[in-house]
């Protein structure tokens, strides 16, 4: 067998080790980001305030879902194999819960509205004051409510991606 494609072969698959490596990494960025989100989200949802932390954190656990299923794509279009072919579906599936999960909240505004009786956000702005704020308060709720059981959500589909890694 040739030298040089020995070599060019272990390179690669040096290359790929190192992929593995980061989407490890990345995977656990993902669960920690999630998780923190969740967990804030849920003390928030419960005491009713709204938090600019979340929202980052929420964010960050996002891009970190998309880094995830790119690598991942990248480590399948280059030949890796996972230990199981359930491994890509747990592992594209967060981003399609938060997918699902932001046009959920997007319809949050409109179902408080309707709920209370509101055709539009400028029929809000002609409330009292304490009124408005009780009415973005309840969509703010909802909103942190969704997004929250969304990062539960991938919480759970990520560790059942990882244990069917078959790096575990």
């Amino acid at each position: 067998m040739d030298s040089g494609a020995e070599g060019s072969r272990g390179a690669r698959s040096n290359r790929v080790r190192a992929m593995v490596t980061v989407h490890v990494v990345a995977g656990i960025a993902l669960l920690a980001l999630n998780l923190a989100a969740g967990l804030l989200g849920a003390w928030c949802w419960y005491r009713v305030e709204p938090s600019t932390r979340f929202w980052q954190l929420l964010r960050a656990g996002q891009a970190a879902i998309v880094a995830q299923v790119a690598l991942g794509g990248l480590l399948l279009a280059l030949g890796h194999e996972p230990g199981d072919d359930l491994h890509a579906l747990y592992g594209a599936l967060p981003l399609v819960v938060s997918f699902l999960a932001e046009q959920l909240r997007i319809g949050s505004a409109d179902a408080i509205l309707a709920a209370r009786g509101h055709d539009s956000a400028a029929d809000v702005g002609e409330l009292p004051p304490e009124e408005q704020r009780v009415v973005v308060l309840s969509i703010v709720r909802r909103e942190t409510g969704v997004m929250t059981i969304a990062c539960f959500v991938v919480v759970l589909l990520a560790l059942r991606a990882a244990t069917t890694s078959g790096a575990l």
